[in-house]
């Protein structure tokens, strides 16, 4: 048995802060999805069987300049969900309202491949 709420509607639009909220989040994703472009050209080079045939050199180290701008991008990206999350916990006063899930798996993410960097590089 679910109970909804059947009163008035007193919410006219979305305020500054939820305006504020979404703009982070979006912000976040993006810089999320520059980090992956970063991190490409950052992480050591693949030694596949057909390198190894031809000899090839590979780099089997991490570029130090992309790596650190990597970490920089990283902190960002999860500062921005935890933004997001402090302006929703103080916004959101309804079981109607949104949880953004997303915002979850992007901190979960962004500071899962920040200990991988760490473990790794550092």
């Amino acid at each position: 048995m679910t109970m909804s709420w059947r009163g008035k509607e007193r919410r006219k639009a979305p305020d500054i802060w939820i305006y504020f909220a979404r703009l982070l989040a979006v912000s976040g994703w993006i810089s999320f999805i520059i980090a992956l472009i970063v991190s490409f050209y950052a992480a050591p080079e693949k030694n596949y069987g057909l390198v190894r045939y031809y000899q090839l050199p590979i780099r089997s180290y991490w570029l130090m300049p992309l790596t650190n701008y990597l970490y920089l991008v990283l902190w960002f990206s999860a500062f921005c969900s935890i933004c997001c999350f402090i302006i929703d916990h103080f916004r959101n006063r309804r079981s109607t309202d949104n949880l953004h899930f997303n915002l979850a798996l992007l901190f979960l993410v962004s500071v899962s491949w920040i200990t991988y960097i760490v473990i790794q590089v550092y």
